[in-house]
């Protein structure tokens, strides 16, 4: 394999872990992305997360064919009934995440392009998240039609690299005491609709571009992906159940650290000091840089 192929199998690896289990796919793809190296566009590095979370999409399918398979069914009585409810449901939450990215679109990609501080931030808070859920005890609620709004409205804010969006919908569910293998069940099937919409709408408008990553790069990491998924997804089903997510919310809590302290200790130490020449076309002389949002 080539250097770019043995990265996007790391890189499948992860998303097909961190997919599932609450510690932010998109945080740790960046993470990944910035400590191999990989040097991307920011079209590009979105396009390879599309592609490994679409991996990951099919692996919850294939987690949840039976539930997919009695939904299916349900639909086909034609009579308004649980399977109905329960697509409409999963309708109404894609509608906060839908409006959010095509409000912010621009500022969104931007934070897809090696903002490592700011995903050590967005970690910190996933923790917090996730130790607020793990002390919920009170779950035994069905998912309402309000609970579909608000845990739509954390997969919204989800988007940002560094907010798990397994870990934000199932906090937000468990918090709002619907039971757990419910919200489970619930945060991974509400997002498949939405990823394969996403890769749908990077077909369609042309966005598989020839660029610095090969498609034989984006199909190993697929496979990775798609593969580490089938097992990620099983486990986190158990571990919901369980009420392990503090394990969780103590690792977010030392990777966004790490990730904090890497970026203002080490990195910016070793970049080069800015010279007379360089800062007449630096990134803040042409409002580059400006605050994404």
């Amino acid at each position: 394999m080539d250097p770019e192929t043995i990265k996007a199998l790391i890189l499948g690896v992860i998303q097909g872990f961190t997919e599932f289990l609450p510690v932010s796919s998109s945080g740790h793809l960046e993470l990944g992305k910035e400590l191999l190296d990989l040097d991307l566009k920011p079209e590009e590095s979105l396009l390879l997360t599309v592609v490994l979370h679409f991996a990951t999409a099919l692996a919850t399918m294939v987690v949840f064919w039976r539930d997919l398979l009695d939904i299916f069914k349900g639909l086909l009585a034609f009579q308004w009934n649980e399977h109905y409810a329960f697509v409409f449901k999963v309708a109404l939450s894609m509608i906060p995440a839908v409006v959010i990215y095509f409000a912010f679109k621009e500022q969104i990609e931007s934070l897809f392009d090696g903002k490592i501080l700011f995903v050590g931030a967005m970690l910190i808070v996933t923790g917090i998240l996730l130790l607020c859920a793990d002390r919920a005890r009170d779950t035994t609620k069905p998912v309402g039609w309000l609970h579909a709004v608000m845990i739509g409205i954390a997969q919204g804010i989800a988007i940002l690299p560094g907010i798990s969006r397994s870990g934000a919908t199932i906090s937000t569910s468990v918090l709002l005491g619907i039971d757990r293998a419910r919200a489970a069940r619930f945060s991974f099937l509400m997002v498949v609709p939405l990823i394969l919409g996403d890769v749908a709408k990077e077909v369609l408008t042309g966005d598989f571009e020839e660029g610095s990553i090969s498609m034989g790069a984006l199909a190993i990491g697929f496979a990775a992906a798609f593969l580490t998924g089938l097992v990620a997804c099983r486990w986190m089903i158990a571990l919901v159940r369980r009420c392990q997510l503090r394990w969780f919310a103590f690792y977010c809590f030392f990777v966004g650290t790490a990730a904090i302290g890497w970026t203002l200790l080490v990195k910016r130490d070793s970049e080069p000091a800015p010279t007379p020449e360089t800062a007449l076309v630096s990134p803040s002389s042409t409002g580059l840089n400006a605050k994404p949002l």
